[in-house]
């Protein structure tokens, strides 16, 4: 089992800026496809985005072009870099890990059965 941790949730106004941080001690990410999902109470989970091994990414169609997905090498850390929040971005955003998948279509990182699974970091956006 991969011991992902997320951090960086909060509480921002709409129109701010977060960015989320997904690690794993004593693992290295970068062997792993890494998705960010969220959940808002009384709302199906909903994939985010995911970067694979490769370093390909995707992204869901709420958040493409306000969030960013990127990966740091030197810190074993994947980022998710969330601008222009709305308040329908509240939600509590979850990281998952895949070490296993080939992707033949990237887009199914969204709706994949993720073994390895983080705690979740709240994020608030106040209208």
């Amino acid at each position: 089992q991969v011991p992902l941790v997320e951090s960086g949730g909060g509480l921002v106004q709409s129109g701010g800026s977060l960015r989320l941080s997904c690690a794993a001690s004593g693992f290295n990410l970068d062997y792993y496809t890494i998705g960010w999902f969220r959940q808002a109470p009384g709302r199906e989970r909903e994939g985010v985005s995911c970067i694979d091994k490769d370093d390909s990414i995707y992204y869901g169609d709420a958040v493409k072009g306000r969030f960013t997905i990127a990966r740091d090498n030197t810190k074993m850390t994947v980022y998710l870099q969330m601008d222009s929040l709305k308040p329908e971005d509240a939600a509590i955003y979850y990281c998952a890990a895949d070490g296993t998948t080939m992707w033949t279509d990237l887009k199914n990182c969204l709706f994949w059965p993720y073994d390895d699974w983080g705690q979740g970091t709240q994020v608030t956006v106040s209208s």
